[in-house]
Order: C-alpha cells, then sequence, then structure tokens
C-alpha cells in the first residue's frame, strides 16, 4: 500500500495541514499511522465528513 504525507492530503482535500493532522490524530482517518513525528496516511483515504454540516448530523442520526 502506498502512502503520503499531511501536506499531500491537504492539497488534495482543499484543508490545512495542521487540519489533517488533527483528523489523524483522532483517528479519523483509516489506515493511518505515525512514522517517528510525520503521519502515513494511505493514498487512497477518503477525506472524512465534515460533523459541523447537515449531512454528517443526519449520518450520526441513522447511526443511532
Amino acid at each position: 500500500m502506498d502512502y503520503v504525507t499531511p501536506k499531500d492530503k491537504a492539497l488534495e482535500w482543499g484543508i490545512s495541514q495542521r487540519r489533517v493532522e488533527i483528523l489523524c490524530m483522532k483517528g479519523r482517518i483509516y489506515g493511518v499511522y505515525r512514522f517517528g513525528r510525520v503521519w502515513a496516511i494511505p493514498k487512497n483515504a477518503e477525506k472524512p465528513l465534515d460533523g459541523r454540516t447537515r449531512l454528517a448530523k443526519d449520518k450520526r442520526k441513522e447511526d443511532n
């Protein structure tokens, strides 16, 4: 499996590198692991839903 850095995913997803690192730290991105001081993110990882949007709130209601 190929891995990329948070900087690469930040550019792909249109969010900041720090936000990607926070998502990694909280376990919101499947398959990440810490390699020293850098996060390794699977190349095919999908961007998690923003919890503030209606879509995310509706999904949470469905899960409960």
